[in-house]
């Protein structure tokens, strides 16, 4: 747990670099043991993210980087130790309902995961996109853009259908696409550096206004907004299962979600705490349900789980549907050890509020050298590529551009993640319907898909109907006055 807290703080390592580094250490180990080993790591990972994310808008993981949006926000006024005990707390529970829903699904898992084909994964896609596009209420054209701009950079590389190159300006480095991580980390940990440096003075400028009266508020923070919690733990449970979409989806639709059920949508990004309780509850629950593919089919999820396949493998142990029947002790000694390294994570950051508060008094001659050469050593560590450090740099400075210009950072990462995904999968779908269009009206999940994505659409206009009535009644109320 300590091992993945240290890797999910530090921008670039990250659980799956963890897990390599202690795949040698497991050599002597029996199965049961090294698979306790992996889900300590793998546990305590989240909450290290979120704590750099909070406080330095320098996001350890990538999918912690939709914690950034309201918690380094909440950090600047004074609030860090709320949003971190926030953090905590939804992390523990988001874990624990991650848990519980695993358990429940798994005697189902093979027949849940064989739901999802090319067709529901790119409607879901789509849906992803269309929250966060109908989530942007008042810049709307600049959330467009932003996103335009996300799926131009997603469509960078080389395509599996056409077997060309695309955009790649000759670079062979751009053969394997724009890669996430990098850009994640410039577009929030550089370009925030960069701003408080051009800001001046510290993250926090108030002393009194750091210090925190009980570590306890986050956590009762997390109770008054269980719904949120249930809603961001279910989301991350559900996406988590889909082989192949990841824990960055999952956050940012979280995020995204609880941004279209608030009745203040317009405080989002400026300090809201349901948009740290969203994405940290998800980011959890979904540990425990990227188990599903991993364990029944042998399908990673992301980098750490195909790290962690390695260490399957490694002690004797198939993926596979006979998976799920000759290992269970060892698959539910997993589940648990994963739950309690979040649980115990969690508290450790309680623990910890108060010293961690303090970092946002460093004056940012001193932090912004800090935080920038951290970055981008992590961003150099992934897979020790000098151009890894230039792409951060790239968008470090494209972050600054959109903070100073105020366009959403968040439509471009969701673009940017899930346009590949979308345009792999839509292809893939007309070569099964022989180029026809229907056949998402022939698959029920795509059929609850597409009502969704109506629902969706429609909802903003709704709401802005109901709200000039509800205008024009309060006005002819006052007249009648």
């Amino acid at each position: 747990m300590f091992v993945g807290l240290f890797f999910g703080a530090i921008p670039g390592l990250g659980g799956a670099t963890a897990l390599a580094l202690l795949i040698p250490l497991t050599y002597g180990l029996d199965a049961f043991t090294a698979l306790a080993l992996a889900g300590g790591v793998m546990g305590g990972v989240p909450m290290g993210g979120s704590i750099t994310a909070i406080l330095l808008n320098a996001p350890g993981t990538a999918p912690s980087a939709a914690t950034c949006l309201d918690g380094h926000p909440m950090a600047r006024q004074g609030k860090a130790g709320l949003a971190i005990g926030a953090a905590a707390s939804a992390n523990a529970i988001g874990g624990i309902i991650g848990t519980i829903s695993v358990l429940a699904i798994l005697p189902i898992a093979k027949e849940l995961v064989l739901l999802f084909g090319p067709p529901e994964l790119f409607l879901l896609a789509v849906v992803g996109l269309v929250v966060v596009a109908t989530a942007s209420r008042g810049r709307m054209l600049r959330s467009l853009i932003a996103g335009g701009l996300g799926l131009m950079m997603s469509f960078v590389g080389y395509n599996d259908l056409t077997a060309v190159q695309r955009f790649t300006l000759g670079i062979p480095y751009l053969w394997d696409g724009v890669r996430v991580v990098p850009a994640l980390i410039g577009l929030f940990a550089v370009a925030e550096m960069i701003n408080l440096s051009v800001r001046g003075g510290a993250i926090c400028d108030d002393p009194k206004t750091v210090q925190i009266n009980s570590m306890m508020n986050g956590l009762l923070e997390t109770f008054r907004h269980w719904r949120t919690v249930v809603r961001g733990s279910l989301i991350g449970t559900v996406v988590g299962a889909i082989p192949g979409v990841g824990g960055t989806v999952a956050s940012f639709l979280s995020y995204s979600m609880a941004m279209q059920a608030s009745k203040d949508p317009d405080s989002f990004g400026k300090g809201n705490i349901d948009g740290v309780i969203a994405p940290e509850a998800a980011i959890n629950a979904k540990d425990c349900s990227c188990l599903i593919p991993t364990l029944a089919f042998g399908i990673p999820s992301g980098a750490e789980m195909a790290v962690f396949l390695g260490i399957l493998i490694l002690h004797g142990l198939q993926p596979g549907p006979l998976m799920l029947i000759d290992h269970q002790v060892e698959i539910y000694g997993l589940i648990w050890a994963l739950t309690a390294s979040c649980v115990l994570a969690s508290f450790v950051g309680l623990l910890f509020v108060r010293p961690l508060a303090m970092l946002t008094l460093l004056d940012s001659q001193i932090l912004v050298p800090i935080v920038t050469a951290v970055a981008l050593v992590g961003s150099y560590a992934i897979d020790r590529s000098i151009e890894n450090v230039l792409l951060t740099a790239f968008f470090g400075i494209l972050g600054y551009a959109m903070i100073r210009f105020e366009y959403p950072r968040l439509s471009m990462v969701v673009a940017l993640v899930l346009g590949s995904t979308a345009e792999r999968n839509f292809h893939q779908t007309m070569m099964m319907g022989d180029g026809n269009p229907f056949i998402f009206f022939n698959r029920t999940v795509c059929r609850v898909l597409i009502v969704l994505l109506i629902v969706l659409l429609v909802s903003p206009w709704l709401r802005g109907f109901a709200g000039n009535r509800r205008a024009r009644i309060l006005a002819t109320q006052g007249s009648s006055r």
